[in-house]
């Protein structure tokens, strides 16, 4: 998505240890604007699929779900949370998650009662580095005996190798920007 890779360049800092920094305008202070357009391409991208729930992870991929969500005729957005919460009570898929930026693991879970086998389902977030949090969302869709019509990331870290374990377990994979590298400080796209 040309628009978003512009905007990657323009406003985008790559920080140590290639951390690649978007929050001005992606997961900390949001471009609603540019949300709405990625969440259109990924409409234009998942076109014909019927999706009934989009399933994102708290927190950073909320704001784009729920503004992709639109694009889909408004269908729910469920978000995975990383915490248990005395407001989030019943039956739950639940799968363990490890985050590599902040080594830690989390009990992802989601309330069945929101998700079941009458459901397909569009897995959206903001990045896709090694995998794990997509992978996880993939298991709690699978748990539930939902169809999963894909995943789309807005900026994938190639280099992290996710995307590679994504497709391998037989998951379309839609991103909108594709990075192959961040040396020396500068983001390079991959073809």
């Amino acid at each position: 998505m040309e628009l978003l890779k512009q905007r990657i360049l323009r406003d985008g800092q790559v920080k140590e240890g290639g951390v690649l920094k978007v929050d001005s305008f992606l997961n900390h202070q949001m471009d609603v604007t540019l949300l709405n357009e990625i969440g259109r391409e990924f409409r234009r991208r998942f076109d014909g699929a019927a999706i009934t729930k989009i399933v994102t992870i708290e927190a950073s991929g909320i704001g784009i779900a729920a503004i992709a969500a639109q694009h889909f005729g408004s269908v729910p957005v469920i978000f995975a949370k990383k915490t248990r919460s005395r407001n989030l009570d019943g039956a739950l898929y639940t799968v363990k998650v490890h985050s590599f930026t902040k080594d830690v693991t989390y009990d992802v879970q989601l309330s069945k009662k929101f998700l079941g086998p009458q459901d397909t389902v569009l897995i959206l977030d903001d990045f896709l580095a090694r995998g794990q949090a997509l992978l996880g969302l993939i298991d709690i869709v699978r748990q539930a005996g939902a169809q999963c019509a894909g995943c789309g990331i807005v900026i994938e870290k190639q280099q992290q190798g996710g995307g590679a374990l994504v497709r391998a377990a037989g998951v379309r994979l839609e991103s909108l920007a594709v990075i192959a590298s961040l040396e020396n400080g500068t983001v390079t796209f991959a073809q």
